[in-house]
């Protein structure tokens, strides 16, 4: 299905966003958080209708030309800017499993409180925002492969597993997907019936 590149898109994965005071860090800071906004090659149902499960993936190369200049970490994708990567307090980068979020919430105190919510297990989810350039769907297996995004817009701690934000941006996507589909279906419907009739047809001339 053809992307819309204006149309800016959320995910939010099940992927676990963790403090850290000790261990390895790529931001020194004791205000420490990582994790991942999205993971490469893994495959995740965004809807199941009708017992249709529609997939997403994302290819390891679609952040080879992503805009990720100055991408911004908040909660639930609004609010204060709690990290920041023009600043230094933010990296968002992929890597061999995906893209890569490490944090340091030690600027305000919105952010620490954060950080505090974040090590006591209360906020354990990571969610981000994006526009696309290119995507590819498998009609065969209801998977769409987005192969380019064109931004990255912010990462966010999240509440819920499951967004609002992202359902609706989801039920769009589909909506294109399942029209594709339902046409997909009727063409081959009426090519299977033109072809009996046309069987047919030849049938009754030979009996005739």
């Amino acid at each position: 299905m053809p992307a819309k590149p204006n149309e800016r898109q959320y995910r939010t994965l099940s992927t676990p966003l963790s403090a850290r005071s000790e261990g390895e860090k790529r931001i020194d800071t004791d205000y420490y958080v990582e994790g991942y906004a999205s993971t490469f090659n893994d495959p995740y149902v965004l809807f199941d209708i009708g017992g249709t499960k529609y997939r997403e993936v994302i290819s390891p190369d679609a952040f080879g030309s992503a805009d990720m200049s100055d991408v911004i970490m908040q909660f639930d994708h609004q609010g204060k800017v709690l990290a920041r990567m023009s600043n230094g307090s933010l990296v968002v980068e992929p890597d061999e499993h995906g893209l890569f979020v490490a944090a340091d919430l030690s600027g305000s105190q919105a952010s620490r409180d954060l950080y505090e919510e974040i090590q006591a297990g209360l906020v354990t989810r990571m969610s981000w925002s994006f526009t696309v350039t290119a995507d590819e769907y498998d009609r065969e297996t209801h998977t769409t492969t987005i192969t380019k995004v064109r931004k990255v817009y912010d990462v966010s701690a999240v509440s819920l597993p499951a967004d609002p934000n992202t359902e609706i941006s989801a039920r769009k996507m589909l909506d294109g997907v399942i029209g594709l589909s339902r046409k997909e279906l009727a063409r081959r419907i009426g090519r299977t019936a033109a072809m009996a009739r046309a069987a047919m047809a030849i049938a009754q001339t030979r009996k005739d």
